[in-house]
């Protein structure tokens, strides 16, 4: 069993968060991860900033913006995993496009990630028709693929990431880019449902999600709520990390209690 399989224990609601590396800075990003782990946060996101981020909406577009402006490379990225990984149990994910990821070489990418203690990949733009030599590869280096599913998705495409995903699936709750909104689409736990009838790995909710009761819907026909933006957003707005930590500790409140 993976690093990451192990988090979904039965019952248990998953929460995962998302970190742009570099953004406001290193020493931030480390901190933020740090005090996510400490939280309740089961799994951690590592954005590897990309210059033509297409899944992601404006929050994060503009956080790979300054961390490329920054200097932060693929390179970087890895050595703050390294530190991470030496510091908290939590599993870390690695989430960057295809383009960095065939640049740095598909081999020493993923034997990179291994060494510096990631658990797995999302790479948002690698359709599974697309991902053979990186799944063998990952999996050569005990990493986990995590493959994308949209409402839009078609059964065969839903069949296909079924069989092919690790760790967990990650469902897209709407169509479009990341960003944090008021409310989730009614057709959510119908998407959801419908994954659930082909695929056995555990599915985890993202892109929209900002508030506890968001959460807290998710839980009930889900197995892990996945949040980014919100958390950059905070990040930007409080330094000292304590708004992060508390609106942490207010999902992680919320999954555990989503039946009261």
């Amino acid at each position: 069993m993976s690093q990451m399989a192990a988090v979904f224990k039965s019952g248990y609601k998953a929460l995962i968060a998302y970190l742009t590396v570099g953004y406001p800075d290193i020493a931030t990003t480390e901190e933020a991860a740090i005090t996510l782990a400490q939280s309740g946060v089961d799994i951690i996101e590592l954005g590897i900033p990309f210059s033509d981020p297409l899944a992601d909406g404006a929050t994060i577009q503009k956080a790979s913006h300054q961390a490329l402006e920054q200097g932060i490379t693929p390179e970087v990225c890895l050595e703050v995993a390294r530190k991470l990984h030496q510091r908290i149990t939590t599993p870390l994910l690695f989430m960057t496009y295809y383009n960095p990821v065939l640049s740095f070489g598909l081999e020493a990418f993923c034997r990179s990630c291994a060494e510096a203690g990631a658990s797995g990949l999302i790479i948002p733009d690698l359709p599974p028709e697309e991902g053979e030599e990186l799944e063998a590869i990952a999996q050569k280096y005990h990493l986990d693929l995590v493959y994308l599913l949209a409402p839009t998705s078609t059964e065969e495409r839903i069949t296909t990431v079924a069989q092919r995903s690790r760790g967990f699936i990650y469902l897209v709750s709407l169509t479009g880019v990341t960003g944090a909104r008021q409310s989730l689409p009614a057709e959510l736990e119908d998407f959801v449902r419908r994954v659930r009838q082909k695929a056995s790995q555990p599915l985890c909710v993202g892109f929209g999600i900002s508030s506890p009761e968001q959460a807290r819907r998710i839980a009930r026909v889900a197995d892990g709520v996945i949040v980014g933006s919100h958390l950059i957003r905070l990040i930007e707005e409080d330094a000292t990390l304590s708004s992060l930590r508390d609106f942490a500790l207010s999902l992680r409140k919320a999954l555990d209690g989503q039946f009261e």
